[in-house]
């Protein structure tokens, strides 16, 4: 497997100077923040496109995602959902997923991850929201198929879809192969799950793994790896004996003050713990 780092925690960064950083540090890849102040979608031209792909070569890294969940550029970090009470402002989220594709089509990425629903509108039922969800994802994934791009919904507590077993769930409503899970560890040890345990569960929808580190009380706050309660070591084991070759994201977004620091110290843990050279 190979490691990467998101620029969400480079938000003090241009997008070409994040990628610069990560290259120094000695990443393989990067994810993308497809949100201000990154690449937005709706706002990316062919020439932002062309400095992406320079500083992809000048680091010598390549894209491991493209992260759609994040949407600050509409309403910071309240921001529509595929489940909003208003039609017209969910699909907001909807037409900016739809180019979120359309972008990682031209810089050649594999798949972009999304958010799992949103919270539940109070008043309304889970059923509701999940015919709701299924209405907007079935607009996106015709162009994930137009495109070859995978449309990975990541769990997340507190959130529509939070568990395997309701990722599996939501999966089965769909008959397009490029419905796929951004499995973020974290998110599922938050929500009392093991991480490893879920690794061949989810085997064959995964295309893609977030980590980092949560609190030992399992509250949702992602902290640097081995600072926490999890068994990283156990969960890096099991995504290594199921045969995974792609990409292990390092998703550390609340540290923007200490990005590059982190992304070393991070980097550091890896390689005392024998997954990179």
């Amino acid at each position: 497997m190979d490691f990467g780092f998101s620029t969400n925690a480079f938000r003090q960064y241009d997008l070409e100077a994040a990628i610069a950083a990560l290259g120094e540090v000695g990443y393989d890849g990067v994810e993308i923040l497809l949100d201000s102040p990154h690449l937005y979608p709706p706002d990316t031209t062919e020439a932002d496109i062309e400095r992406v792909r320079d500083a992809l070569d000048d680091a010598g890294l390549e894209i491991s995602n493209g992260n759609a969940f994040m949407l600050t550029a509409i309403e910071d970090f309240h921001h529509p959902s595929f489940i909003e009470e208003d039609e017209s402002y969910r699909q907001r989220r909807i037409d900016y997923t739809i180019r979120a594709l359309e972008v990682a089509d031209t810089l050649e990425m594999s798949h972009i991850s999304i958010e799992p629903g949103g919270p539940i509108p109070d008043g309304r039922s889970r059923e509701w929201a999940l015919d709701t969800f299924e209405t907007g994802l079935d607009d996106v994934l015709e162009t994930a198929e137009e495109v070859g791009v995978d449309v990975m919904v990541e769990p997340e507590p507190d959130l529509l879809i939070e568990t395997a077993n309701e990722f599996l769930e939501l999966a089965d409503r769909f008959d397009s192969p490029r419905l796929k899970c951004n499995f973020d560890a974290g998110h599922f040890f938050c929500v009392g799950e093991d991480p490893a345990a879920l690794v061949e569960k989810l085997s064959s929808y995964t295309t893609h793994y977030h980590l980092e580190d949560i609190p030992q009380n399992r509250d949702h706050e992602h902290t640097q790896l081995g600072d926490g309660g999890m068994d990283i070591q156990a969960f890096l084991e099991a995504v290594e004996a199921d045969g995974y070759d792609g990409f292990v994201t390092i998703e550390l977004y609340p540290y923007e003050e200490t990005a590059q620091q982190t992304a070393q110290q991070a980097m550091a843990y890896l390689s005392e713990h024998g997954w990179t050279e």
